[in-house]
Order: structure tokens, then sequence, then C-alpha cells
């Protein structure tokens, strides 16, 4: 907290000027909507239990034919693409924020896991995946006598 204050000086209105305000977000690394190229990047959430991974991926208006997922030597990939209907000349857009096109991520599972126990599902616009660790990665407990 003080270092937000500090970037505040005394003289300064109640609301810093916007390159100050701007640069209190510049080193955040979130997540973006889009990479440099403008391409699509879904929001993805990693999840660990004692046994298992669990990830889920936001992927509305995906038909579950156009998901392509493969786990190789501990990577974990998921490949899309999210197709326009097609095209209304009757309308006269003047903008256009859902976003179509392909994407590609890629995750390294840091523990053996079980791949023939791997489960995909996908239903309202999000891909559930469940990695199930290998039982020698599984953390065991140790009794102290």
């Amino acid at each position: 907290m003080t270092r937000l204050l500090n970037l505040i000086s005394r003289s300064a209105s109640l609301l810093p000027a916007s390159d100050r305000w701007d640069s209190l977000f510049d080193n955040w690394n979130l997540p973006a909507l889009f990479d440099e190229d403008s391409t699509w990047m879904p929001a993805f959430d990693i999840a660990e239990k004692e046994d298992e991974y669990l990830i889920t991926a936001e992927l509305p208006g995906m038909d579950m034919k156009d998901i392509d997922i493969t786990f190789t030597e501990g990577l974990l990939t998921v490949k899309g693409e999210k197709k326009q209907e097609k095209e209304d000349k009757d309308k006269d857009y003047h903008r256009i924020e859902r976003y179509y096109g392909s994407f590609h991520r890629s995750f390294r599972v840091p523990e053996k896991v079980e791949t023939n126990k791997i489960e995909a599902s996908y239903k309202d616009g999000i891909l559930k995946l469940i990695l199930p660790k290998a039982e020698e990665s599984r953390a065991k407990k140790i009794k102290v006598t």
C-alpha cells in the first residue's frame, strides 16, 4: 500500500495524471483475451487436488467437434477454432466485438498423469478436463512413530 501512495505526489490532485494511472497496471502480467497478433486466447483455470488436476476453460459459442486436445510427454495442448456463423448482408454493423478464429494453448503438467484415464467434457461453453495423477506421483502421508 505504501508503494501506491508514493506514486501520487502530495501536490497532485485527487486523481493522478493518466500516465501515472496507466503505469499502475503495466507490470501486472494479467492474461489478455488477445495476444500481440490479435489471436483469441480463452481463459483457463488450473486447480490441483490431491489425486488429480482439474482444468476448465471458457469456450463460448464453440462446437465440441472444433476442439482438439492432446497430452504428450507431460504437455497438455488444447486447440480450437470458433467459426463465424454467416455474414448477414442486411445489417449495417458499426462494431463487432465477438471474436472468431483459432487458438492454441499448452500447459506443462509437473507430475506423471494416468493418460488412459484423462476425462474431457464440454457443456454450456465450459470445457472441463480431469487429469488423474499417477499412483507414484501422489503424495503419501508418512506416520511418525
